[in-house]
């Protein structure tokens, strides 16, 4: 029995609206993942995420790996126990931290020794051990480890990082051992399309519960990133979900929908609420500019979130000039919200029959971001 079903699609475009079936709960697609990197999503509790409209949320095994330890998460009944998280969980591999966190970092065709960016301590990290990890985390939805290139890198580089992604996949899907998980293999190839177009076919052929693209956002730009995304797509299978990982702005999310993706991270939400940008329909708001000093109304008129429900332009102002650590946790709260509320947009006009003209509408809406 298959965990994806596809129940609507626009005939104009790839876009689809479809349902993920998890050990925990279904996850109704295209959907937005909040990233709880180090097993909370930062100044958010668990109840507040709900009431933003999430029901999935990534967490990251490299981070993990080093802080609490996974003999800790395991020993105190796993991931969802330890984060207070009842829903869907997704974990990345920690492969890409591994490539842009630490410096000290040595690549061969068996795995990563890398130095711990907490205290320099070696570690080890091979296909095998990333997939044990993650079936201890006992996640909902897993990664396989993978070598995500750098932007831009030369044609040997991208060939190499290739070739270990498919090998580190094909080890991968040999190590796991939690029935109850979904294993999810990772398409790199920088911009490259016949790089893309290889890993992406040998990986279809080992038949993963479902399929990211991995390497983007990176530095390539939006034109590249949509180009990329769209070859890649062609050569995913049509009954699993496609994962775009670490984008990103609504206008790439729109973009990527149009394509056929399903899946989506990016820390972007946050990351900007902690420094003080908010995501409107109308355009982007920085809330320390002096224009909000003395401003009565919400940061989003008609948004219903916690933030805009309660607290003025000048309230959020002051906090973070101040600072009191309420305005960050306020605009990431709103912003978390934007994007749920533009992924319920996506699905409605999906389910409309609607999505390709409302997508040319909203993109341009977007491209202020």
């Amino acid at each position: 029995m298959s965990n994806f079903e596809v129940i609507n699609t626009d005939s104009r475009c790839g876009a689809r609206r479809a349902v993920l079936k998890t050990a925990h709960g279904e996850i109704s697609t295209p959907v937005f993942m909040p990233v709880g990197t180090a097993g909370a999503v930062k100044g958010i509790t668990p109840r507040q995420l709900k009431e933003t409209g999430t029901d999935v949320i990534l967490a990251n095994t490299y981070h993990l790996i080093l802080r609490p330890g996974v003999d800790v998460v395991e020993r105190l009944g796993g991931l969802h126990r330890f984060m207070a998280w009842d829903c869907p969980i997704l974990t990345d591999s920690g492969g890409y931290q591994v490539f842009s966190l630490s410096p000290l970092t040595r690549i061969d065709d068996d795995g990563v020794e890398f130095a711990s960016h907490v205290d320099g301590a070696k570690m080890y990290l091979d296909a095998e051990t990333a997939t044990e990890i993650q079936n201890r985390l006992a996640a909902d939805i897993i990664m396989c480890l993978d070598e995500c290139a750098p932007f831009p890198a030369d044609q040997a580089t991208l060939s190499r990082a290739v070739e270990r992604t498919v090998s580190w996949a094909r080890r991968a899907k040999a190590a796991h051992a939690n029935s109850n998980q979904l294993l999810f293999a990772i398409v790199q190839g920088g911009i490259d399309a016949s790089l893309r177009t290889r890993c992406a076919s040998e990986l279809v052929k080992l038949d993963f519960d479902g399929y990211a693209i991995g390497g983007l956002s990176v530095g390539e730009g939006h034109q590249n990133m949509v180009a990329t995304v769209t070859h890649t797509t062609r050569y995913l299978p049509e009954d699993k979900p496609r994962y775009l990982m670490g984008v990103g702005t609504p206008a790439d999310i729109i973009a990527a929908v149009r394509v056929g993706i399903d899946m989506f991270d990016c820390v972007l939400p946050t990351r900007n609420g902690r420094n003080a940008f908010a995501f409107t329909a109308t355009g982007p708001l920085r809330l320390r500019n002096s224009v909000h000093a003395d401003a009565d109304g919400p940061v989003e008129p008609g948004c219903e979130c916690y933030c805009c429900s309660n607290f003025t332009r000048a309230a959020i102002r002051h906090f973070f000039n101040c600072p009191e650590m309420l305005g960050p946790i306020l605009l990431s709260l709103h912003n978390i919200t934007f994007y749920q509320r533009l992924m319920a947009d996506i699905r409605q006009a999906l389910e409309n029959g609607q999505f390709d003209d409302w997508a040319a509408e909203h993109s341009r809406k977007y491209e202020s971001f």
